[in-house]
């Protein structure tokens, strides 16, 4: 059943997920989950129970999970490998490399919680390296959705596509902020506001807190462009471009280290082809301290006050 989405009230999207994998689920025989002793975490409870003989879970073996998930691929299957994305990329990138990339298998990789949302079990379960190492694999599609319209219309997606995906499914609850009919396409960034003076480009959880920043500036005479990137890879490098040459800096922001993700996919775009000043944020290089995933959010400025900050400072360097 497919959650109705309320004004003003915020989401977990593992239930989108949830729900469209077991519509999918019903409309398609091939379409199986494997997991790997996180049918609680990964919301599976109710699949697990329409789908019992569709949910192999491996248990606490990560490497084995993506190489069940790859051989079910190509025996033809429609594979979601689902687990905390800590431990799906930290544990299997040389089977997410070698057994889904590099052979070309279309394996759905699904981390579920990523980011801080685990914050009080601390580093270690802190998914912040993931869009770094994803993004550095070749041939694999990178995706963060950021509300449960554009998680739905990322499994659905998932599910059709040619080749090997990495979803990233978000915890911390998220406010609506999708328009209603936006498609969902590998390489397309979604203008959410107008302006003309700096441009946000935001991804998951960051994306809401963005626009809640532009209305904030928006009242002070600032004008900003925001955008929910989405795709990682690939990325929109036209959008990137375009808000290069028609606003006067950038600003990033994501749930996520700033040493390869979103921030450092347009800062090298932007460097070799339209410079101009940019304030990426993130999370440093280094660990993250153990709190709530609100608390950790307020810790790296990862918040629309911190985002409106970005920007103004960027307005007055101008």
């Amino acid at each position: 059943m497919t959650t109705e989405l309320v004004p003003d009230t915020t989401y977990d999207c593992r239930q989108a997920f949830a729900d469209e994998l077991m519509a999918l689920a019903a409309e398609d025989e091939r379409v199986i989950v494997v997991c790997n002793d996180s049918v609680g975490s990964s919301n599976l409870v109710e699949f697990k129970k329409r789908f019992p003989d569709r949910l192999i879970n491996v248990g606490i073996a990560e490497q084995d999970l993506v190489g069940v998930g790859a051989g079910l691929a190509n025996g033809g299957f429609i594979p979601f490998v689902s687990a905390a994305g800590p431990f799906l990329t930290g544990r299997a990138t040389e089977q997410i490399k070698t057994d889904a990339a590099y052979s070309g298998v279309p394996v759905i990789l699904c981390g579920q919680s990523p980011g801080m949302a685990y914050g009080e079990l601390g580093p270690t379960h802190h998914s912040i390296e993931d869009l770094s190492w994803m993004r550095a694999i070749a041939d694999l599609a990178v995706a963060v959705p950021a509300d449960p319209e554009q998680t739905r219309a990322a499994v659905r997606w998932a599910a059709g596509f040619s080749g090997p995906a990495y979803l990233r499914i978000p915890r911390f609850k998220v406010p609506a902020v999708t328009p209603e009919g936006t498609p969902f396409e590998p390489g397309r960034a979604i203008r959410l506001t107008d302006g003309d003076d700096v441009t946000v480009m935001a991804i998951g959880t960051l994306v809401s807190r963005a626009v809640e920043a532009a209305r904030t500036l928006r009242a002070e005479g600032i004008g900003v462009r925001v955008l929910n990137m989405t795709f990682i890879e690939p990325m929109d490098v036209d959008a990137v471009l375009s808000a290069a040459r028609e606003t006067g800096g950038i600003v990033t922001a994501e749930e996520a280290t700033t040493t390869g993700g979103l921030g450092a996919a347009v800062a090298t775009t932007v460097a070799q082809h339209h410079p101009v000043p940019m304030r990426i944020l993130g999370v440093p290089r280094r660990f993250a301290p153990t709190g709530s995933a609100s608390f950790l959010l307020e810790y790296f400025g990862l918040t629309a006050d911190g985002i409106a900050a970005a920007v103004r400072e960027l307005v007055s360097a101008g």
